[in-house]
């Protein structure tokens, strides 16, 4: 068994700001398919999708990006207190 003693913030902060421009283009393609259900959104219904698709990309990113070094960044700060996540390496 090994122990995982620290996590790269950086390193996390991009998997994760990957991960949350991908999970955005999902959300955004979605509600962007939802949008012409909505009462009075006739006039502006294709700007509107693409700017939901483009801006859950960009938030998602963002998000995710901050949300990763946080993580990363409070699993250093714990693992240092009660030590880190066993692992077995194969």
């Amino acid at each position: 068994m090994s122990v995982l003693k620290h996590v790269g913030v950086l390193s996390a902060a991009k998997i994760m700001a990957l991960l949350g421009l991908v999970f955005g283009l999902i959300y955004g393609a979605f509600f962007s398919a939802l949008l012409p259900m909505m009462p009075g959104v006739s006039a502006f219904t294709t700007m509107g999708a693409v700017g939901l698709i483009i801006g859950g990309i960009i938030f998602g990113a963002i998000g995710g990006f901050i949300y990763g070094a946080v993580v990363a960044f409070l699993y250093n700060v714990f693992a240092g207190w009660i030590g880190g996540v066993q692992i077995d390496l194969v």
